[in-house]
């Protein structure tokens, strides 16, 4: 496929290019932020500084077209669960179902853009709305184009039944108008009586014709015989039935019969008292002339395509249809004109170059919405598998990535991408991480969001990496019960250490524990660090010496001084904690468990001899009353304990 050089659409932001502003620019996911610098060069003017943010796709801000997406989406899913094992050609069915599925998506927010157009006063709003009506409208026909041709791929007789639909559903302005003339005091006198039975005839509708025709005939009683003679040529025009038992040549028999009988009649000149009838009767014939005569009914080329083929080459086969595409758009375009990209897509269609069709569409199509569905579907039906791309993902994949990629920078959009790159066999893991990486997490919703898709798909480092970043902002805002989370969900020893600290310090300033939910119920996690592993095990002394287990409670703090769980600057607090267990009328601690904390009062005293700077009088003379009453406790707890072993052993 040969590359086209496009120039890149152009993009108009407010004052650049104007006062020689200086201006600098920083990439994001999906768009590019723009801002003016410090930098004045030399007769520059002065103003305010601006900031502009240029967005790659603005069709995700659209709140109707975000509906596009999200039921697209889903479309999409269903898609990729269909069992690979059964033949494709027994899937067909289910192929054209989906077709239409996303084609039903297209019109219903074409319907509602619409509505929306009509009733907004805002000028700028039915612009913009009016330009995205066209842009769907373009998308459908295309889409639709493309499921007759490929997806559905009806073979000769009934091809030419699905692109008649095709162009009744996309040229509807004829009902209103036969509407309007039906309706009217006296329809036969209407301008547009005989627009509207052309318009019906070149849309191949020939019994709504034959209908607004005897409107005609019982007004004139002189030309009665005429529109009785059209009338039945238009009732005998065979009409291919592909659920009938006739064959296509049985059929193409009985067309060329009834096209001679047409043809008999204008030589005959037995129209020849009325115009119309006559126009009427070289379109039956397939005169090309008669056709292009009323090009303002036809309204384009392709139309004009297939009432060609009703009236000359019913028979068409898919084969066929470029030579008749590429002649009728030529027969029906200006000599002069350049045909508009949507053209060009239609008629690479027709020749059945679908590559052609879908880079067209890359280019001409403002998101990638249309060609990443579109191509996928094509995919699953086979009609694909010859062309990889250079560097390394197929055109599927490659579509698919840039469509997906283009929603991660939505603020809740993004979750719909997830299932995008997961249908990415070969580098949808990888922009998968990437992505992620780029979300911004603005609250722990969102955040949990992120977190359980990484670990759903075993992406261990960016679950770590989450994790971490909500730990520190929820440590910066002094919520340590939630950072601690954070941190033990991380598995980051080195945060819980500080975290655990920073609870510590926080309870040697209140008093208590906060979030004691959160430390009662640390289990295993406290293993994760000695520190964590001491808050947990302080915490359940205190549970313990609430419940009055006052052994157990001091056996517990014992183990934290000894086993050097807990960090040298806390024993003070440890053994102040031991003093009421010392105070106790029963013995709570043995000689040897008195002895173990005597010692550890005498190192921790050993090491405060160092020269420190001076402290204030009155915190010295507390601390050192602390000494005295746990030297005090202690030697009091000994000798009971001395008493009561000997007692006991005696």
């Amino acid at each position: 496929m040969e590359e086209v050089d496009v120039e890149p659409t152009t993009t108009l932001i407010p004052g650049v290019g104007l006062k020689q502003k200086h201006l600098g620019f920083e990439w994001g996911p999906g768009d590019i932020l723009v801002y003016e610098t410090n930098f004045r060069p030399a007769g520059a003017g002065s103003g305010c500084p601006s900031v502009h943010v240029v967005r790659k796709d603005e069709d995700i801000y659209s709140p109707i077209l975000r509906k596009l997406f999200n039921e697209s989406h889903h479309i999409f899913v269903g898609l990729q669960n269909i069992t690979e094992d059964v033949p494709s050609k027994n899937k067909k069915p289910q192929f054209v179902s989906i077709s239409k599925n996303y084609r039903s998506v297209i019109r219903a927010c074409m319907e509602e853009l619409q509505h929306v157009a009509v009733s907004t006063q805002d000028v700028t709003l039915v612009c913009q709305y009016s330009n995205q009506v066209s842009i769907l409208l373009a998308t459908e026909l295309i889409w639709n184009l493309c499921e007759v041709l490929f997806i559905d791929a009806a073979p000769a007789g009934c091809l030419l039944l699905h692109l008649l639909d095709w162009v009744r559903l996309h040229k509807a302005d004829v009902d209103e108008k036969a509407k309007e003339v039906l309706q009217s005091d006296s329809p036969t006198n209407h301008l547009a009586y005989w627009d509207v039975v052309i318009s019906f005839i070149l849309q191949g509708r020939v019994d709504e014709a034959r209908h607004v025709l005897t409107k005609q005939a019982s007004m004139q009683a002189a030309s009665r015989t005429l529109y009785q003679l059209m009338d039945t040529l238009l009732h005998k025009m065979p009409v291919f039935n592909p659920s009938g038992t006739q064959t296509l040549t049985e059929f193409d028999m009985k067309w060329r019969h009834w096209h001679e009988e047409c043809d008999r009649c204008l030589q005959d000149k037995s129209f020849a008292s009325n115009p119309h009838l006559e126009t009427i009767c070289k379109i039956l014939l397939g005169d090309e002339d008669a056709m292009l005569e009323h090009k303002e009914l036809l309204g384009t080329w392709y139309h004009f395509l297939v009432s060609r083929l009703l009236f000359s080459h019913p028979t068409v086969k898919p084969a066929e249809l470029h030579y008749y595409a590429k002649s009728s758009m030529d027969m029906f375009l200006d000599s002069r004109s350049v045909p508009e990209p949507l053209d060009s897509i239609l008629l690479a269609a027709f020749e059945f170059d679908l590559h052609q069709v879908i880079k067209d569409c890359s280019i001409a199509l403002n998101n990638w919405w249309f060609v990443a569905h579109l191509t996928d579907l094509l995919d699953h039906c086979k009609l694909l598998q010859s062309h990889n791309l250079h560097f390394g993902s197929n055109l599927r994949e490659f579509l698919v990535l840039e469509y997906a990629s283009g929603l991660v920078s939505h603020h809740s959009l993004w979750q719909l991408a997830v299932d995008y790159f997961d249908h990415c066999p070969e580098f949808g893991r990888v922009y998968l991480e990437l992505q992620l990486e780029r979300v911004p997490l603005e609250t722990e919703r969102k955040a949990l969001k992120v977190l359980r898709i990484c670990e759903q798909r075993h992406m261990t480092e960016q679950v770590r990496s989450i994790c971490k970043i909500m730990a520190k902002r929820a440590l910066s805002n002094n919520r340590l019960g939630s950072a601690l989370s954070w941190s033990i969900r991380a598995k980051d020893a080195g945060f819980a250490t500080l975290i655990s600290e920073r609870f510590l310090q926080d309870y040697c300033t209140r008093g208590s524990f906060s979030d004691l939910d959160l430390i009662d119920n640390l289990g295993p996690a406290m293993l994760l660090s000695d520190r964590l592993t001491f808050l947990g095990k302080y915490r359940e002394f205190h549970r313990l010496y609430g419940e009055n287990k006052f052994t157990e409670a001091g056996k517990l703090l014992l183990s934290l001084m000894t086993a050097k769980i807990a960090p040298r600057s806390f024993w003070m607090t440890l053994l102040t904690d031991a003093l009421p267990l010392l105070e106790q009328k029963e013995v709570i601690f043995s000689a040897d468990q008195t002895h173990e904390l005597m010692f550890c009062l005498e190192e921790l005293t050993s090491d405060n001899t160092e020269p420190k700077p001076e402290p204030p009088a009155l915190g010295e003379d507390v601390e050192t009353a602390k000494l005295e009453l746990l030297r005090l406790a202690l030697a009091r707890n000994l000798a009971m304990a001395i008493v009561k072993e000997g007692t006991v052993e005696a």
